[in-house]
């Protein structure tokens, strides 16, 4: 069989969506503090490669195919893929396995700078089991929310092109149970070290993201009608959200801000991802402006109540997945004349169908990831210890760092020794190997490394 210009369009778009792992990596590296960036971006590239042999093993038989109960594949039925051998599905199961290792890696920025990097190990393929590979059944796979399925023929068939419920808003609400498992970051609402420490890599990531999402959106474009609306509405609609933010940004702050133009860009990203195939590109726009002001509002909620989302995960994933998914409502556009959201006469029923998969979404991602984290939890732990998280998770959990300026010192030379090396630059007690400039800590971090009083 000869290779196809859509064969070619899908492992194009396979390969633009795996790259946007490392630019989340990149993107959340940048959020995070110097001495923890490392360890973001170790944990999205070892979620690609535990996926990557999850979904060859199990993962695809279980987001496809036979079905159990329509809940989920059997893991069985194309285990190792050996039945797609000789076949061009073999393309398709590599571009849904790029969607599968982008929506766990999504979680990590939720519980950054504290979590243990065996935990997070031993949460993905777990997660993935049971979450995301069910979700993506459901929806996608011939499963109860798919055409035909027992929870579509009660409440109409629910609109997720490439994945506003599976993907952005399974991997929000999976970020907020972690986030209040594995607990806050010291400092958290008081240190101002906890600030972004690289907001060029910050912009890189996000123009990545955006990049790739082209081929997130569009990979399974059936027409090039299709594909031109997709494409185009992938384009506009983080254009008006990035917009947006920046403007609330400015009413409600003063500044307008580098890190609200690449969150900004991301949510309309995410809110475009259900409907890419079915608005309008000026719906889109409203849809952008809505995603833009609606997420940077949501980014707040985690100071109003007391939550450490550390990088944004749920304002974002799950603000603006909700935000898009439930759009739909209002503004899908007519198939041949019939359906349709609100604004189209199509009456309340695509509502409703979005309201049911969004009810479905949360419970499961948000059941089945308290059970998997609490358990990870209560056995090996998911928080590095306090000593650990002060001199930076880089350092405890990969024995590296991502900036040595140490080495950058001048030397001196004395005729009667060798070279003597530059002073030392000041780091907290314990911290092993060259200093590096974020070792200087801040008042409230450094209250916390003095010894506690004996008790009498």
């Amino acid at each position: 069989m000869e290779i196809t210009a859509a064969n070619v369009w899908m492992m194009v778009s396979a390969a633009l969506v795996l790259l946007m792992t490392p630019a989340l990596g990149l993107f959340y590296g940048g959020m995070t503090r110097a001495k923890a960036s490392l360890n973001m971006i170790m944990m999205s590239f070892v979620s690609a490669g535990i996926v990557g042999v999850v979904w060859v093993l199990w993962g695809y038989s279980m987001s496809t195919g036979e079905g159990v109960l329509g809940l989920f594949g059997n893991p069985f039925a194309s285990f190792g893929l050996s039945g797609l051998m000789g076949t061009p599905d073999l393309i398709k199961a590599g571009f849904a396995g790029t969607f599968a290792i982008l929506t766990v890696a999504l979680i990590s920025g939720a519980i950054a700078d504290r979590a243990k990097f065996t935990a997070w190990v031993l949460f993905v393929p777990i997660w993935i089991t049971a979450v995301y590979c069910p979700l993506a059944f459901m929806i996608w796979g011939g499963g109860l929310m798919s055409q035909g399925g027992a929870v579509t023929a009660v409440f109409g068939q629910v609109i997720d092109f490439a994945g506003g419920a599976v993907v952005e808003i399974s991997s929000g609400v999976a970020a907020l149970v972690l986030a209040l498992i594995v607990g806050k970051r010291h400092g958290f609402g008081r240190d101002p070290g906890h600030r972004p420490h690289n907001v060029p890599f910050i912009m890189l990531g996000a123009g990545l993201l955006w990049f790739g999402w082209f081929g997130f959106n569009a990979g399974a474009a059936t027409t090039a009608e299709q594909a031109g609306l997709i494409w185009v509405n992938t384009l506009v609609t983080p254009c008006a959200a990035m917009l947006s933010w920046l403007l609330a940004e400015k009413v409600r702050h003063g500044h307008p801000t580098s890190l609200g133009a690449a969150s900004g860009a991301v949510a309309g990203l995410v809110a475009i991802t259900p409907s890419c195939a079915n608005i309008s590109p000026v719906a889109a726009i409203g849809l952008g402006l809505v995603s833009g002001v609606a997420s940077a509002l949501f980014v707040e909620l985690k100071f109003k109540y007391g939550f450490d989302d550390s990088l944004d995960v749920v304002g974002v994933h799950l603000g603006s997945g909700l935000v898009g998914t439930l759009a739909l409502g209002f503004i899908a556009l007519p198939v041949n004349g019939e359906g349709g959201g609100l604004f189209y006469g199509g009456g309340v029923q695509q509502l409703i169908a979005q309201t049911v998969a969004v009810l479905i979404t949360l419970a499961l991602s948000g059941l089945m990831t308290a059970i998997i984290g609490i358990a990870i939890h209560k056995t090996i732990g998911f928080r590095v210890s306090h000593e650990a998280e002060v001199a930076g998770v880089d350092r405890s959990e990969h024995a590296e760092s991502a900036y040595e300026f140490g080495s950058m010192g001048h030397s001196q030379f004395h005729p009667l020794r060798q070279h003597i090396g530059a002073s030392p630059v000041l780091r907290p007690a314990g911290t092993p190997g060259n200093a590096a400039a974020d070792d200087a800590v801040s008042p409230e971090t450094a209250e916390e490394l003095q010894p506690a009083p004996a008790s009498v």
